[in-house]
């Protein structure tokens, strides 16, 4: 017997609630929402032959949300098939470590494929222990430049194709470029961060509310992508040098302290935000090329969050490569399902199982 098509889903509660709220004109991402998008990608999972999903419990409501609408679906007897949902047990710690965890646990029950609800930075929490095991990205965060914003019912019906190998992985999955940070002198030597989108050098020298909110601040920004209609801090590279996901290379910028000259640019580093900046240079950032950052005081902020501390004798050197997530393609996955009819044969299915059983029964 074959095992069940298992699915994890991560739903990140703290995702669209952080302090970015009170410095810019984002809006709240409420819990019953994010609940509400899990409920929606079960339906899409579940009538394309997910069996079994996996989720993470939690202390904001998302979970226990969930388990209302499972409990309704069962007692109503709703005729659209979900997947068996099961919860991983582990200890709650309201920290980036549930998601680590949550996902070494998905790997470990064999998981063909991860849906992550949330912003960029839960996105690189899950990008840092998935390894080869695609995700199906869900925006729900503040500045997302990495996740799609999509319909969930829609990225549901894409993963569980992608999940049950209906759509090759050469068609459905996308490798990405990730940054690599690592510590090759000093207190943290051996250290090493990743990032999916951005990398900068912040003259602010506390992580405190770790949001990167100030442009004056910006000493060194490395970007793996620029989209030109981006938000957040890589909307900078964006309004200058749009470049790729899909480009061999990235972005390597420097911006001027106050008073110093440059090209003066404005982008919106935040939802409502629009502010300018100065910037001195702006260079190709080539893959597999190891460049010191030359800093020694401030932090270093990994998509958009402020992670570490710089220590006076810490040296810290970053590269670009190709060894991030893969990630759907839903928009390819569902023309190729297109192409091959593949809907059409998963609406045969349930009334072939029908008449086969009632051959059975006769």
């Amino acid at each position: 017997m074959s095992s069940p098509i298992t699915v994890g889903v991560i739903a990140n509660p703290a995702s669209g609630r952080d302090i970015r709220r009170l410095t810019s004109h984002a809006s709240v991402f409420p819990t019953s929402e994010k609940a509400n998008m899990v409920v929606r990608l079960l339906a899409g999972l579940g009538v394309l032959g997910v069996d079994r999903v996996l989720a993470l419990r939690d202390r904001t409501g998302v979970a226990a949300l969930l388990l209302r609408a499972l409990d309704t679906h069962t007692t109503v007897g709703e005729p659209q098939r979900w997947p068996q949902v099961d919860f991983i047990e582990q200890p709650i710690t309201d920290s980036v470590t549930d998601t680590h965890a949550g996902v070494a646990a998905m790997i470990r029950a064999g998981v063909r494929l991860i849906a992550v609800l949330g912003g960029d930075g839960t996105h690189r929490a899950v990008a840092a222990h998935c390894g080869d095991v695609p995700l199906l990205t869900l925006s729900t965060g503040t500045n997302n430049a990495f996740p799609d914003l999509r319909e969930a019912t829609v990225a549901g019906l894409a993963g569980a194709l992608v999940a049950s190998g209906a759509v090759p992985a050469e068609v459905a999955l996308t490798r990405n470029k990730r940054l690599v940070v690592r510590c090759v002198a000093g207190p943290n030597r051996g250290r090493e961060e990743i990032a999916l989108v951005d990398v900068c050098v912040s003259r602010q020298r506390f992580v405190g509310a770790r949001a990167v909110s100030e442009p004056a601040d910006i000493e060194t920004l490395f970007l793996t992508f620029a989209a030109p209609d981006g938000i957040g801090l890589s909307s900078i590279g964006g309004a200058w040098a749009p470049v790729e996901r899909t480009a061999s290379h990235g972005l390597h910028l420097c911006f001027a302290r106050p008073g110093e000259s440059g090209v003066p640019l404005v982008a919106p580093i935040a939802p409502g935000r629009v502010e300018r900046i100065t910037m001195r240079t702006c260079e190709r950032f080539e893959v597999g090329v190891w460049t010191p950052l030359h800093t020694e005081h401030g932090t270093l902020a990994f998509d958009g969050e402020r992670e570490i501390e710089l220590e006076r004798d810490d040296r810290y050197e970053i590269s670009l490569d190709w060894h991030g997530p893969l990630t759907v393609d839903v928009e390819r996955t569902l023309r190729y399902s297109a192409s091959h009819q593949l809907m059409r044969e998963a609406a045969l299915a349930p009334a072939l199982a029908s008449g086969a059983m009632a051959a059975v029964n006769g």
